[in-house]
């Protein structure tokens, strides 16, 4: 069931990067675990202002290219957060559930509506 239209799509995007960006200092994260945080949330900003939706401001990356990225992130964080927890040190539960939206937002997205409508 593709319930996320493009435009939900990229709030929920935009709150993606600020919840990587600011889990570090609410949470706590020092090292390796902010460090990832941080570059997760460049990533998604970088991902999400270049895509070609609606809250897209270049929109040069195609939604389609969007949603492989979102769907190897999702599985990646939680497979990490699985199997490398000292690497993370305490941070696995954000990890985990950050890959679980990241998967839920992918899952519920639908990108074939906005390929179609152009928006």
């Amino acid at each position: 069931m593709k319930i996320l239209n493009a435009s939900i799509h990229g709030i929920l995007d935009y709150a993606t990067v600020i919840a990587f960006a600011s889990a570090p200092t609410l949470l706590g994260f020092s090292g390796a675990p902010a460090m990832l945080a941080y570059a997760l949330a460049g990533v998604h900003l970088t991902m999400t202002v270049l895509t070609d939706m609606p809250l897209g401001l270049v929109k040069i990356i195609p939604m389609r290219l969007h949603a492989l990225v979102e769907m190897l992130v999702g599985p990646t964080l939680i497979t990490a957060a699985v199997l490398a927890p000292s690497l993370l040190m305490g941070a696995q539960v954000f990890f985990i559930a950050s890959g679980i939206a990241i998967c839920a937002v992918w899952l519920l997205s639908d990108y074939a509506a906005h390929r179609s409508t152009g928006g």
